[in-house]
């Protein structure tokens, strides 16, 4: 069961994508804009539709395909049927359909590109997540996602990376302090920095980023929730460890980013840190092979 906080989210954006794609303004004038390829097509033809992945992957997206085609139901006063195969979640083989369409004709093209970006950009990022995941197997190391998400889809990648095994970090900028080097600078120093932050916000968690064993050390002094050790050796990494134990028995979380990839994620979980965050994740989206056929 989705979130409702993320059902209203789905609602949005998938009403945005159909604007775009349709030449709208609004949610309100979807109903005066057409799709005119699909308006070549006898209004009253029904079809049935397959949507099939041509990659092997992780499928995420269902709800924001099922909300598409609500969505243009209403404008159209059509009924289209969705038959899913699969869920969120599930590895598929290449060739796997996914799911079947079956309704209006002109409706199943008009919703078919921009559910498919939804279905195949969501499914992208849980793919290369569980990746990285698999590589953490056997290690006590979680793996988080960032904040460099593409614009308008921050819930909707977080919520594929789950669907990929991953964890999420902070939602954004309200939830959680993340103290990094411009705010250290600007606020006098990294004590400064976390006593502040826990005056302002004694309930919110604070994670700071160091770039040093010297700043690390200040962070664990000042009491810091989890320390980002920013592109440290795995030397370093080994050392930060050693001192999270002496400064703090280890109570403060640590995590590692900065340039992470496939062939270094192992290297850095077995040195006992608790997360690595990777921005790739959903920065770095590429789209899973997806096709529509009608039958």
């Amino acid at each position: 069961m989705l979130p409702v906080s993320l059902l209203s989210d789905i609602t949005k954006t998938v009403s945005w994508a159909l604007c775009e794609d349709l030449g709208a303004n609004s949610h309100q004038e979807l109903a005066n804009c057409s799709d005119i390829t699909a308006e070549l097509i006898p209004a009253e033809n029904q079809a049935v539709a397959n949507v099939i992945s041509r990659d092997e992957c992780v499928i995420c997206g269902v709800a924001w395909v099922n909300e598409v085609f609500k969505q243009l139901d209403s404008i159209y006063q059509t009924s289209t049927k969705i038959t899913w195969f699969v869920n969120d979640g599930e590895h598929v083989k290449a060739n796997t359909t996914l799911f079947e369409l079956s309704g209006n004709a002109r409706v199943l093209l008009t919703g078919e590109r921009t559910a498919l970006n939804f279905l195949q950009s969501l499914s992208g990022t849980a793919t290369i997540t569980s990746s990285y995941v698999k590589h953490l197997a056997g290690t006590n190391t979680k793996l988080l996602d960032t904040r460099k998400t593409l614009p308008g889809l921050r819930s909707a990648q977080k919520y594929a990376v789950t669907c990929g095994g991953g964890v999420n970090h902070r939602v954004g900028l309200f939830d959680a302090f993340l103290i990094k080097e411009n705010h250290i600078a600007a606020c006098g120093g990294i004590t400064q920095a976390i006593s502040t932050a826990r005056i302002n916000h004694p309930d919110k968690t604070v994670e700071v980023e160091v770039e040093s064993i010297d700043e690390l050390t200040q962070a664990l002094n000042a009491g810091a929730d989890i320390i980002m050790l920013d592109n440290f050796t795995t030397e370093m990494i080994e050392q930060a460890v050693t001192l999270r134990e002496q400064v703090s028995a280890g109570k403060t979380k640590l995590e590692v980013s900065g340039n992470m990839t496939l062939n270094t994620l192992t290297d850095y979980a077995k040195s006992g840190v608790d997360f690595i965050s990777v921005g790739a994740l959903t920065k770095h989206v590429q789209a899973v092979d997806l096709s529509m056929r009608f039958v």
